[in-house]
């Protein structure tokens, strides 16, 4: 199984990013897809997370209304649009598999930095 995440960078406060993260080696369609951020010195959290039946998404208070997630069964990917960012939006972003039988996979991470 393998969660291949791309599309982060270097942006100004303001602006707006697409993470993508294709999936491969896993029925796509089982599992519960969502994205995740670690800060140096922080701890992982939560913040998108999409349903793999009712396509039901969740956001923390601190990304809703900015980070959206959507995903496209047909190509096994699953997105996160990021818009309005904020220096503390400053992370590796990493994308998570879940099913409903408990197995869960990681992507590699990918960084994202807001920065003027």
């Amino acid at each position: 199984v393998q969660l291949v995440e791309s599309g982060g960078g270097l942006e100004q406060p303001g602006g707006s990013l697409r993470l993508s993260c294709v999936a491969s080696g896993l029925t796509f369609t089982d599992y519960h897809m969502s994205w995740y951020r670690q800060a140096p010195g922080k701890e992982r959290e939560l913040v998108a997370t999409i349903d793999g039946v009712s396509y039901r998404t969740d956001y923390p208070d601190s990304v809703k209304g900015r980070f959206y997630i959507w995903r496209d069964d047909v190509k096994s990917t699953v997105y996160l649009r990021m818009n309005s960012l904020r220096p503390q939006d400053t992370a590796v972003y990493y994308c998570h598999a879940r099913n409903s039988w408990g197995e869960v996979y990681w992507g590699q991470g990918t960084q994202v930095t807001v920065s003027p």
